[in-house]
């Protein structure tokens, strides 16, 4: 399955956007969705979708497989994922590195686990079973932490490079994620970003967040339902600076969803980020 590279701006599909997203006229706009929400054989949710595709291209981001769990992922879950892609041909596929099953229970969150040698070849297993059922890469995004954890052996930007060398996949780059775990674990996003392997990001993540009721801004939770911080813009023009290209990029809300109009112009400020990567006073940091 072959699909065409992404190279600017697009958001995240929602149902209060359904009928304004269909006859939208915007040019290089696309859309990402969540696939476990039409994971379903007919009816209107997939005819609607395929009427989306016909004008703009769609990306499905995963977040239910699990890649970290103890186990593979799930026979039927994985099925239905590679039945939609092949219906949709979505531009992207991502995950995230986190679990969120285990032993047959399932959990509403996506969670972190120790980065052991361990841990890395059954992530590097799971992530291989994924692509060769879809018969493509997926891209792998990075998590949000909110405490230390102990029995890593690697850090996480090493860690991600090694799944990309032992199993061909891409990188989802998230940079909300990245500024509320520096935050919260008291260490610099300039630094992280530095180290993260930018050959192999495909997509990237620009979301909200807020300050934890109870701890205030010694927590940051990450999310999505807020625009994106000031100090996110910035580490993503860091991010563009760095890599020389323009690299697609989302702009995520999942609560507090506002008009269509604010966040096509959240997109507007991305794209124009994007554009200015090319422009002839920029180029590419060391």
């Amino acid at each position: 399955m072959t699909a065409t590279p992404l190279r600017s701006a697009g958001l995240g599909l929602k149902p209060q956007h359904f009928e304004d997203a269909v006859t939208l006229q915007a040019p290089s706009l696309w859309w990402e969705l969540h696939p476990e929400n039409y994971g379903v054989d007919g009816g209107p949710r997939l005819a609607w979708l395929e009427a989306l595709r016909a004008r703009h291209p769609l990306s499905l981001h995963g977040v239910s497989l699990s890649l970290a769990a103890d186990a593979p992922p799930d026979d039927a879950a994985l099925e239905r994922l590679a039945r939609l892609a092949q219906r949709l041909q979505p531009a992207l596929i991502s995950e995230h590195l986190a679990w969120s099953a285990w032993r047959g229970q399932y959990l509403p969150d996506l969670l972190p686990f120790p980065r052991s040698r361990e841990a890395l070849v059954r992530i590097a297993a799971n992530i291989a079973r994924v692509q060769d059922r879809l018969g493509r890469s997926i891209a792998v995004e990075n998590p949000a932490h909110y405490l230390h954890l102990a029995g890593h052996d690697w850090s996480e930007t090493d860690f991600l490079a090694e799944l990309v060398r032992r199993t061909g996949c891409a990188l989802l780059l998230d940079v909300n994620n990245v500024y509320v775990s520096a935050r919260n674990l008291g260490a610099r996003a300039e630094d992280y970003l530095d180290a993260f392997p930018l050959h192999a990001v495909v997509e990237i993540h620009l979301a909200g967040h807020h300050a934890d009721p109870g701890w205030g801004e010694a927590l940051l939770i990450d999310s999505h339902d807020a625009p994106v911080a000031e100090a996110v813009w910035a580490l993503y023009e860091r991010v563009l600076n760095r890599a020389g290209r323009a690299i697609a990029t989302l702009i995520e809300r999942d609560a507090e969803i506002p008009p269509l109009a604010d966040l096509l112009a959240e997109r507007e400020r991305a794209q124009g980020l994007l554009a200015a990567v090319h422009s002839p006073e920029a180029a590419p940091c060391a």
